[in-house]
Parts: structure tokens; C-alpha cells; sequence
């Protein structure tokens, strides 16, 4: 049973130092700061109060359904899982109860609603000029494996897909593999990075081997300083642990909610929601990132259509048109679309551009001249390794 929080008008402005988790001086009308345990939370109602949107909370134990929410905000108390404008995100700290009101962090209303809700609000966001597309995995690195092939040949078909669509809306677009080789987790950070004005967009495949009948996407941006991932499940200091966090962070999540709008709105796919993680290609990059998970290929019907290239020439249009919006926010200054704007409209996705070169490059020349050629392995040098290589590979970097 969903509780509903009263509505009403505040005149207040959330200032962009509040976004990005700086101390700020709170007016009393705006925000009432409550103790607990020495940590900073507000209550579900006043949130609701400063973004004009009516609230819910389910009880605890509850799970919110997609087709049954009402609200732009939706929670569930004892748990870190939101909806939010009609896309599941995951909160940093879970929704606790005090004295009849639900509190959620202080750190949440900054690095998860305040992204989520005013994208086009966060400083500097939607500046691109060059998008990275970083396919997953590659050469000894295959990635997920199921019977209708490899994860690694799945992300690079996207990103090829991907990329004529992005070029043709102006955008630079530099991909960290032109074939099947395997690039370094910090030599695709490094890419990123020396590129100006650039985004980062990694693209990935899902497995579980705890659930077969797992499906849906879901999309990564790093974790906030002292905040546990989404999938630590207990919040022990070990989880919660002070690794640097990210000068990005807000157009990261402002990214994410971009990208995943468009993928749920155009493909009918189960909704695993906005997510947190210290992945070496998220934690090491310093510009706007995201990863993908674009489905599982453990599910046998699913995995069926991540093989199908006509299913991902929709997935990369999705993606594409979420990135084109990302940079709107920039120019227009106005709340992106949502997943039901996008269900609402009677077209379909962009038309498929695809290169059709006859042969893969094997290393795309603007990635030489930003990181230089011996940041490259020849193909003789990427023999299978003794120990495979994850996303969380590359160290962490007090």
C-alpha cells in the first residue's frame, strides 16, 4: 500500500554547491536537516515540498512495480530502491523511518534526486564534443559467453552501430576498439580523458549465476565518496569506504537518466533501474560516465535477442538518442524526456546508419595520437592471460 505524501508549493532554489555535496546554508523554510546516527537526513515530504512532485512510500518489504506507480517519487521504507519520474534508481543509503516521517539522506536528495530530477540544472552538463565508445571486453577477453556467442562481439557491433548515428548529429566520436584486441581498463580511461569535452559511454552485456530467468538493462555511474555500491549488501564500513569520489558525478547521473529514459522508452525491456559502482573504467575516468548492461546473456530468450543484430540496431539508436538529449540539456536548459514521453510518441526509433567497411580497423589513428601507440599491444601480445581480467581490475587509487 502506497502512502501518500501531502502536497504543497515551496518557493526554493536547490543551489548547484547542494548538488554536488558541498556545505551549503539551508534557509529554514527550505530544507529541515534531521539527525541520525551523526548523519544528515530530510523527510520524504519535504522533498516532495521543494520539487513541487507528490510522493510515495510502500512499507516496508514492499516492491515497486512500474506499472502501478503514480507519483514522480516513489520509495519503499528499509530500502535503497526508488522510482523516480517513472525509471527504477537505486538510492545510496536506504529510506529509514523516524518518528512517523520517512528520511531519506542528505547524500541521496544531492547525488541520486537532484540529478535525476533537474538534469538540466546541473553546472556544466550536456558540454560534448567527443563521445567515447568503449566496447566491452575483446581479444582473450570474450565477456559473457552464451550459445549464441560473446559478449565481446555483441558491444562492438553496437558501438559500430552507434557510431555513424553520432556523427551524423556532429559529435566526435572515438571508439577504444576498432576490432577484436584487448585494451587495458585505465588505457580506455586514459582515452577519455585526454580527449576535450568528451563523455564516456561503455557498453556491456549482463550474466548472473544466480538467476537464470534474469533479464532487463541497467546502467552504472561511479559511486559517491563515502557510499556504498548498489550491489554491496550490507552497508559495513568496508562498503562504505572514503575511495576518492567523482568532480563529475552529477553529470555522470545526469547522463545515466538520459540514456536509460531512451532505452526503456523505445525497447520493452525489464527496467533493473539507474545504478552505482566502482568499476575501474568509471572510477579512473575524470569526464561524464556511464557503463550499459544492454541485457543478460544468461536468459535463454533474451540472450536470443542480443544475438539478433536487426534487435541491436535498435539498441544503439536508444542509446544514441539518450546521448543527443544529454547534450540538449546544455542548450535548452529544460527537463529531458522521460520513459512515457517517449512511449507516448507514434514514430519509431532513428533509422539504422551502419558502416559497412569491409575490414576492422585495428586501432583507430585519433586513439594513437591521445594516448600514444605503445599504450597498444600487438596482436601477437594478446595471448590468453593466466588470470582473466574483470571490470574491477585495475587498482584503486587512494
Amino acid at each position: 500500500m502506497l502512502l501518500p505524501v501531502k502536497r504543497s508549493v515551496v518557493i526554493a532554489f536547490l543551489c548547484t554547491s547542494f548538488a554536488m555535496g558541498r556545505p551549503v546554508a539551508f534557509g529554514a523554510n527550505d530544507w529541515q536537516i534531521i539527525k541520525v546516527s551523526d548523519h544528515d537526513y530530510l523527510s520524504v515530504d519535504n522533498v516532495s515540498r521543494f520539487y513541487r512532485l507528490p510522493a510515495g512510500v510502500a512499507a516496508t518489504g514492499g516492491k515497486i512495480q512500474s506499472e502501478s506507480v503514480s507519483h514522480p517519487l516513489e520509495f519503499v521504507s528499509g530500502s535503497r530502491e526508488a522510482m523516480i519520474n517513472g525509471a527504477r534508481s537505486w538510492l545510496c543509503f536506504p529510506l529509514v523511518e523516524q518518528d512517523g516521517k520517512y528520511l531519506v539522506s542528505r547524500t541521496d536528495v544531492a547525488k541520486t534526486i537532484e540529478p535525476l530530477v533537474r538534469p538540466h540544472r546541473v553546472a556544466n552538463v550536456g558540454k560534448i564534443e567527443t563521445v567515447i565508445l568503449d566496447p566491452g571486453h575483446g581479444g582473450h577477453d570474450k565477456g559473457q559467453v552464451s550459445r549464441y556467442g560473446y559478449e565481446k562481439d555483441f558491444a562492438l557491433d553496437v558501438a559500430r552501430k552507434l557510431r555513424p548515428l553520432l556523427q551524423a548529429k556532429g559529435l566526435r566520436v572515438i571508439m577504444t576498439r576498432e576490432g577484436d584486441y584487448f585494451v587495458p581498463l585505465e588505457v580506455r580511461a586514459q582515452i577519455a580523458n585526454a580527449a576535450r569535452n568528451s563523455i564516456f559511454v561503455s557498453i556491456h552485456f549482463n550474466a548472473t549465476n544466480d538467476d537464470p530467468n534474469a533479464t532487463g538493462f541497467e546502467i552504472f555511474s561511479f559511486t559517491p565518496r563515502g557510499a556504498p555500491s548498489t550491489s554491496d549488501s550490507a552497508l559495513a564500513l568496508s562498503s562504505s569506504n572514503m575511495q576518492p569520489g567523482s568532480e563529475v558525478d552529477a553529470q555522470s547521473m545526469a547522463l545515466s537518466a538520459c540514456i536509460y529514459h531512451s532505452l526503456l522508452g523505445h525497447i520493452p525491456e525489464y527496467d533493473r533501474g539507474i545504478k552505482r559502482a566502482r568499476f575501474a573504467v568509471l572510477r579512473l575516468t575524470k569526464v561524464p560516465a556511464v557503463l550499459i548492461e544492454g541485457g543478460f546473456l544468461t536468459e535463454r530468450g533474451e540472450s536470443k535477442l542480443i544475438s539478433n543484430k536487426d534487435w541491436r540496431g535498435k539498441l544503439a539508436p536508444a542509446i544514441g538518442v539518450g546521448i543527443e538529449n544529454y547534450r540538449d540539456l546544455g542548450v535548452k536548459k529544460q527537463p529531458p524526456m522521460l520513459v512515457a514521453d517517449y512511449r507516448r510518441q507514434t514514430k519509431s526509433v532513428p533509422t539504422e546508419v551502419v558502416s559497412r567497411d569491409g575490414k576492422l580497423k585495428e586501432a583507430d589513428a585519433s586513439l594513437i595520437s591521445l594516448v600514444g601507440e605503445s599504450k597498444f599491444a600487438s596482436p601477437q601480445q594478446t595471448s590468453t592471460p593466466s588470470k582473466r581480467l574483470s571490470l574491477e581490475s585495475a587498482p584503486i587509487v587512494p
